[in-house]
């Protein structure tokens, strides 16, 4: 079967002909012990037959159609399973080292963007699952939509036929050597029609609007263009004179805060949890550049933010990135997750966002210099998951916790929250060219997050 990008996956795809810009995630599943590794295993194969992506390798298209998925013809669990003996340090350290390695390797790109590896023999007996996979499988609420194929609800592993999606294997056939130009003829002459069909029927109204409003019709469509222009602006320089290099390097670390405090305290300023979190980084980066005699006041964030539907299937990439400024430099905390949330709901109800599929599909036709300064000035990411709200197990053992590290996309660093029960569990991954004193930062950073906690204490 052949599936085609869409036009924001496209533009993720294309972009990473700057490796810097590459949009690999990785999550690291901590257990109490070492689960079954029959029924791991045996899980990843039913979950790669009920969601066949995770089958497909990506294929380039005639422009200008986008890449499309295709059924890889080779595939291999095996491969894309691993198992190994815990590296010294046998503790989360050594997870994280290989989490590390794996965040900067790119993909076999002949085979599916995914790999599972189960990290055996840590030194308090327990194990973990080091899982790395391109954004374009899936996104952070489809991950943890997937995660449910793999966990179980109590220590005793669900019988496979109860998880069975499919029996039997996808069939995979045999392509034309002129089939990949029969596909893109047919998408490229589906958008002609979509583009036709929808003139036709929003004409009529069009003109209606401009007979009877005409001002607002003019300030309507002036808005919309100003939208659109705030989602494609290229970023001249970063907000940080500080965090100016971009890398190849990542370190990555992990923190924890209690979810129910951190909720709390954004409340009680007016914002929701994204905020908080938002705040808390935010204090962490004007800590850090005052350790360093820098002022610093608004910095430029990148946000995912989620598009996905009830219509739309489990796994699948269903976000659109958001780019805004956040005011860093304002010291009280309160203030601070007042004014994000204010700026953050602007960006959420921006008038481009129903067209954005549209606005990636133009920005894939521009040259690629200009995709990568779209995002290479961004100062850093950060990206809010819900995730289990109850405790897990796999293969019989106990999730301890889950931290899920995303990709820094061009940015000085990305922190990623992933909520497991009560607990708010962020993923840390930074460019060392960026931020070179890592420990100093992280520090900053903790510090950052305990003023934002203090505010609901009492």
């Amino acid at each position: 079967m052949t599936e085609f990008m869409s036009q924001t996956d496209a533009f993720t795809w294309a972009m990473e002909s700057d490796p810097r810009l590459r949009s690999t995630v990785v999550t690291v599943i901590m257990l109490d012990r070492t689960p079954d590794w029959n029924v791991v295993r045996d899980r990843f194969e039913v979950l790669s037959r009920a969601l066949p992506i995770w089958r497909r390798r990506v294929v380039e298209s005639p422009p200008p159609a986008p890449p499309r998925w295709e059924d890889a013809p080779d595939f291999d669990l095996s491969f894309h399973m691993r198992r190994v003996c815990a590296p010294q340090p046998g503790n989360l350290e050594g997870v994280l080292e290989m989490a590390r390695v794996a965040a900067m390797a790119d993909f076999d790109r002949a085979r599916p963007l995914w790999t599972a590896t189960l990290i055996e023999g840590l030194d308090d007996g327990g194990a973990a699952v080091l899982c790395k996979f391109h954004h374009g499988l899936t996104d952070g609420v489809g991950g943890v939509q997937i995660a449910m194929h793999l966990f179980d609800l109590t220590e005793e592993p669900r019988s496979l036929d109860s998880v069975q999606a499919q029996s039997g294997h996808p069939e995979v056939n045999e392509r034309g050597l002129l089939s990949g130009y029969a596909d893109a003829l047919r998408y490229d002459l589906g958008l002609v029609r979509q583009a036709v069909t929808g003139v036709a029927k929003a004409a009529p109204q069009t003109l209606f609007d401009v007979i009877r409003h005409p001002m607002q019709t003019v300030a309507s469509a002036g808005e919309l263009t100003a939208s659109v222009y705030r989602t494609m602006r290229p970023v001249a320089e970063t907000g940080s004179p500080l965090m100016t290099e971009r890398t190849l390097v990542r370190r990555l670390a992990v923190h924890e805060v209690p979810l129910a405090r951190l909720k709390e305290a954004a409340h009680r300023s007016g914002g929701a949890l994204n905020d908080g979190f938002v705040a808390g980084i935010s204090g962490g980066l004007r800590r850090y550049h005052e350790k360093h005699g820098v002022t610093v006041g608004d910095l430029h964030l990148t946000m995912p933010i989620s598009i996905r539907t009830e219509d739309d299937g489990e796994g699948g990439n269903h976000i659109t990135l958001a780019r805004f400024d956040v005011p860093v430099g304002v010291a009280d905390p309160a203030e601070r997750i007042s004014e994000t949330h204010e700026r953050t709901t602007k960006v959420r109800n921006e008038r481009s966002a129903p067209y954005i599929q549209i606005i990636a599909g133009a920005m894939n036709l521009m040259p690629r210099a200009y995709i990568g300064s779209v995002l290479r000035k961004v100062d850093f990411l950060a990206s809010d998951v819900p995730g289990v709200p109850v405790p897990v197990y796999l293969g019989g053992a106990r999730v301890r916790m889950q931290y899920a590290f995303g990709p820094t996309i061009g940015s000085a660093v990305n922190v990623t929250l992933l909520t497991y029960i009560d607990t708010c569990a962020l993923g840390i991954d930074v460019d060392t060219g960026a931020i070179p004193d890592f420990e100093e930062f992280y520090d900053c950073l903790v510090e950052g997050f305990d003023e934002v906690l203090a505010l609901a204490a009492d």
